[in-house]
């Protein structure tokens, strides 16, 4: 089986970022592609007049832990790294039931945006570390030899004008290049992490170890007592401050809204 001009039979949609998606997916039905997705990106394409499968019906799993859990199963990531001309591959597939997926769409949730967005928590913030986008975008790219990963509407002009070209497949050449950009996305998605979390615990080391300013130190040892004096020493900046954030290094999205 020849890995270049492959073609698209199934693709996974799961975005943030919606813009330009619609289109898209109306443009890979046109190509008889089966399309599955999650939640508000599904019951947009449904609502768009597309026929639609939900992950949680292609998984035979449901969403779980407030959609922390939705798209990590061996359904979706088995058919994301199947080789397809490894025939103990193929028979692992068959034996479970698995299907291949061709195509990944997914960009990730916000994280840059929301963290500086006036007023945002820590809590927020955590809770905006994408954990299954990256899963699959990393799937999707190491096996682009079959897959073909799309982590921005940026590409889709260029997976298009592919698809167009070669009747409904792409080419190892593309799969090599939106590969390689969705490792770059995933790399700078961490990178951000890591700064917010970094900074924060920096600043909360350095406020614990201070101790408390001379004059504090001076009005302790003439009018507080030493239960007082304890609970200035050990004063600790809200887990939301905007301190805590640190430089953006992409633009994950411009809405600060989750992928769904």
């Amino acid at each position: 089986m020849n890995s270049d001009g492959e073609p698209i039979r199934r693709a996974l949609l799961s975005t943030s970022d919606k813009t330009g998606l619609l289109e898209f997916a109306r443009r890979l039905a046109g190509f008889e592609v089966e399309i599955i997705s999650t939640g508000g990106t599904a019951r947009m394409l449904r609502e768009g007049g597309l026929a639609v499968t939900e992950v949680s019906e292609f998984t035979g799993f449901p969403e779980m832990l407030d959609g922390r859990v939705k798209t990590l199963h061996p359904r979706v990531h088995g058919g994301l790294l199947f080789l397809r001309d490894n025939a103990q591959h193929r028979s692992a597939m068959e034996a479970q039931g698995f299907v291949p997926i061709d195509l990944v769409v997914v960009n990730l949730y916000p994280f840059e945006a929301t963290i500086w967005k006036p007023g945002t928590t820590r809590a927020e913030a955590i809770e905006q570390i994408d954990i299954g986008g990256p899963s699959m975008l990393r799937s999707a790219a190491k096996n682009h030899r079959w897959v073909t990963v799309v982590s921005s509407s940026l590409q889709y002009p260029d997976v298009l004008a592919e698809l167009e070209r070669l009747g409904g497949a792409t080419s190892l050449r593309l799969r090599e290049r939106l590969a390689a950009e969705a490792f770059r996305a995933t790399m700078a998605y961490d990178r951000a992490i890591a700064g917010y979390l970094k900074a924060g615990f920096r600043r909360r080391c350095i406020s614990a170890s201070r101790g408390p300013p001379p004059s504090a130190t001076a009005r302790t040892r003439t009018s507080v007592g030493p239960s007082t004096a304890l609970r200035s020493r050990v004063s600790k900046p809200s887990s939301g401050s905007s301190t805590e954030r640190s430089s953006p290094t992409t633009t994950s999205s411009t809405s600060p809204r989750p992928r769904e």
